[in-house]
């Protein structure tokens, strides 16, 4: 993942929000596993990464248009937009 060079629109906007749950609901329904978590930065949707057999989070992202990801992970801070393939190491303004 690229690092930020400038900050993005997406990130400038940001709230953080907080996961709600710490499973990926779409796996459970399939009776699938997930390697690790993202939450959606627009809707708190918790879904599975790409490292993931089902790869929720990007294609939530893909359905929905919603831009930033973080992760899920209790001891990860690190934020990613979609739309400008960038990553930040943590939350803008922490």
């Amino acid at each position: 993942m690229p690092l930020l060079q400038k900050p993005c629109d997406h990130f400038a906007a940001l709230t953080p929000v907080a996961p709600s749950v710490r499973v990926c609901q779409k796996c459970l329904d399939l009776g699938d596993r997930w390697v690790h978590l993202r939450v959606c930065q627009t809707c708190g949707e918790v879904n599975c990464c790409d490292s993931s057999p089902n790869r929720h989070a990007t294609a939530h992202f893909r359905e929905t248009a919603h831009p930033v990801v973080a992760s899920a992970e209790p001891a990860e801070v690190w934020v990613y937009c979609y739309a400008d393939e960038v990553f930040l190491p943590k939350f803008p303004g922490k």
